[in-house]
């Protein structure tokens, strides 16, 4: 999974084209949600947990300058950025939360995220999870969203099981992050990442990815076709 800027610069990580980021070694962002039969998480509030799960492991001190996580993390970045969502319950739960990484927990998910792993080198317990079967519903459709907040817009016109569409918002969330000044960031991580993701309006999506605000723009190496926008990121320091 991959994405790029509304206006593409050379060598970007969110390049759909091949590029030197190609030939570099590459890196994956794991994020597992939990995915218990008796209670499983809405799936809104899934895609927002994953994406504040994102910024906590972009902004934690470990990721950072001589941080224990901070080698993974850039060579994550000088390559593709890409994020792999696998779902687990019970004991796959609680063997993954034995592994270095933060859980974020929202209403109804929990989403654990864990630093950069090499494309092949997933650690054991969290390689034997399944991608597949993360399709949530919403019991109650969101509430609209407070236009004063960030928000992540969904495409309306595609299709994405709940694991993609959160991997997606996490990139969406990582492009904001990206595009913020200090001052916008630290206050943003202040207030505990506050966000929303919704599906945009079919007459908005439009004038949303040509409004000058980070646009998601997938490589297609799963689900849907190279190249298509999947989420605007509207931070209200970046209108």
């Amino acid at each position: 999974m991959s994405n790029e800027p509304t206006t593409p610069v050379p060598d970007s990580p969110f390049r759909p084209e091949p590029g030197d980021r190609d030939l570099a070694p590459q890196f994956v962002l794991p994020l597992v949600v939990r995915i218990e039969r008796a209670a499983p998480p809405a799936r809104t509030d899934a895609l927002e947990t994953a994406a504040r799960a994102v910024l906590v492991m972009l902004a934690d001190e470990r990721s950072t300058g001589d941080g224990e996580w901070a080698e993974a993390v850039r060579d994550w970045q000088d390559a593709r950025i890409r994020k792999v969502v696998r779902r687990a319950r019970g004991a796959e739960w609680r063997r993954a939360e034995a592994l270095p990484g933060i859980t974020v927990s929202g209403k109804t998910a929990e989403v654990r995220v864990f630093p950069p792993v090499p494309l092949d080198g997933w650690p054991k317990d969290l390689a034997r999870l399944q991608v597949s079967g993360t399709d949530l519903d919403d019991p109650e459709p969101p509430v609209d969203a407070d236009p004063s907040a960030p928000v992540l817009w969904l495409n309306p016109d595609l299709g994405m099981s709940a694991g993609k569409a959160m991997a997606q918002a996490g990139h969406g969330a990582q492009l904001a992050w990206w595009e913020l000044d200090d001052a916008a960031r630290a206050a943003w991580r202040d207030a505990g990442f506050p966000l929303a993701a919704r599906t945009a309006d079919p007459a908005r999506w439009a004038g949303l990815t040509t409004s000058g605000l980070p646009v998601v723009r997938d490589a297609g190496f799963t689900e849907i076709a190279p190249g298509s926008c999947t989420v605007v990121a509207d931070h209200p320091a970046l209108r």
